[in-house]
């Protein structure tokens, strides 16, 4: 202290700057805008890994801006705790390193499971390659199926069941079952089996529709099946043929029918028509003959009204004069000449002709 005392009574010298780091009241400016700059830049790189949908879980709980993508919904823990909340599509902002978070799909979604072996009731061994199974998971029952069975609850109920529910088909059936005659109910088996267990265990999970390929069977039997399947195919086309000539047959038989059915109602028509004609006929020769009938009655009945008339008439005329005229009348037109040795012998007496006349009309009018 003593030897700077001469120094400050003389000329005052410039003095070199202070240090900011120098004694413990320094100044620690710098240090926090450093501290600060990677404070920033590590936010800003956390964050744009936040963006990427599919970052891993490391990103995800050392972002604070975070995103969730359309059709999903976000889940947080803190600590290893599941969180009730649940964010729906967006940004979102969390603590890092203590709150991680993961995207959970609401939508549907397909889960494809590959090579599942599997023993027949024959104990013959196949192998379905692919079968995939499109569920959804109801935003409603996220909270509860992860609390539960975790993020990923689809390897107990859709992965680890459809192995499961594959062996226990194939173990009750015949490989002639499995891979021809019950094939195409196989999806529908799956399904239901798969629901009924989630609507009892996971509510939350909705099975939509199980698709299974054809399972690989061994090479010789599949030979079989394709000799089987050839020979029945060569069935086939010989019933479709013998269905195809019977019903030839049958159309030819309908043909001949038809025929005989248009020729029945031909020849009834015609029938038919002769038969009107007959009763036309008939009924012309009727009405002929009641003319003819009609006709002949008149002409009788004038005849005899003729006759009646001219019986009267006669009968008027009936009298021994005019019964004496029509004889003279008589001999007078009758006269004959006779030549002989002898003549014949008539002695002609007009009185006693007379009376005869007259006796001859009494006896009529009698």
């Amino acid at each position: 202290m003593d030897a700077q005392q001469p120094q400050r009574a003389g000329v005052p010298q410039q003095q070199p700057p202070r240090s900011p780091q120098t004694g413990g009241g320094g100044d620690f400016t710098a240090i926090f805008n450093v501290l600060f700059f990677f404070i920033v830049v590590f936010i800003v790189l956390a964050g744009c890994q936040a963006l990427v949908p599919s970052s891993p879980s490391l990103g995800n709980s050392l972002s604070i801006l975070h995103q969730v993508p359309e059709g999903h919904v976000g889940v947080y823990w803190r600590g290893g705790a599941l969180l009730n909340a649940i964010t729906d599509p967006g940004f979102h902002l969390k603590l890092p390193l203590i709150t991680h978070f993961e995207p959970i799909q609401v939508t549907l979604q397909t889960d494809l499971v590959r090579d599942i072996p599997c023993g027949t009731k024959g104990g013959v061994m196949i192998n379905f390659e692919k079968i995939e199974v499109v569920n959804r998971l109801h935003k409603n029952y996220v909270y509860e199926t992860l609390l539960n069975y975790g993020v990923q609850y689809d390897n107990t109920w859709i992965y680890d069941k459809i192995h499961h529910e594959i062996n226990q088909f194939c173990s009750a059936h015949s490989l002639q079952q499995v891979y021809i005659d019950m094939f195409d109910q196989i999806d529908e088996k799956m399904k239901d089996a798969l629901q009924a267990d989630c609507t009892k265990y996971a509510p939350g999970i909705e099975i939509i529709s199980v698709r299974v390929t054809k399972p690989s069977i061994p090479e010789s039997i599949r030979r079989n099946f394709v000799q089987m399947e050839e020979e029945r195919t060569k069935v086939l086309i010989a019933m479709e043929r013998q269905k195809v000539a019977e019903k030839e047959a049958e159309t030819q038989k309908k043909v001949a029918i038809s025929e005989a059915e248009k020729n029945a109602h031909v020849s009834m028509i015609q029938m038919e028509q002769k038969l009107m004609e007959k009763e036309s006929a008939r009924k012309q020769e009727e009405i002929a003959n009641a003319m003819y009938l009609a006709r002949e009655k008149s002409l009788a009945d004038a005849n005899f009204y003729r006759t009646m008339r001219e019986a009267e008439a006669n009968k008027l005329k009936l009298t021994p004069q005019f019964l004496e005229l029509r004889f003279i009348e008589a001999i007078t037109n009758n006269t004959k000449i006779f030549f002989g040795n002898k003549v014949p012998n008539m002695v002609l007496d007009q009185r006693l002709l007379g009376n005869l006349l007259q006796e001859a009309g009494r006896t009529v009018e009698a």
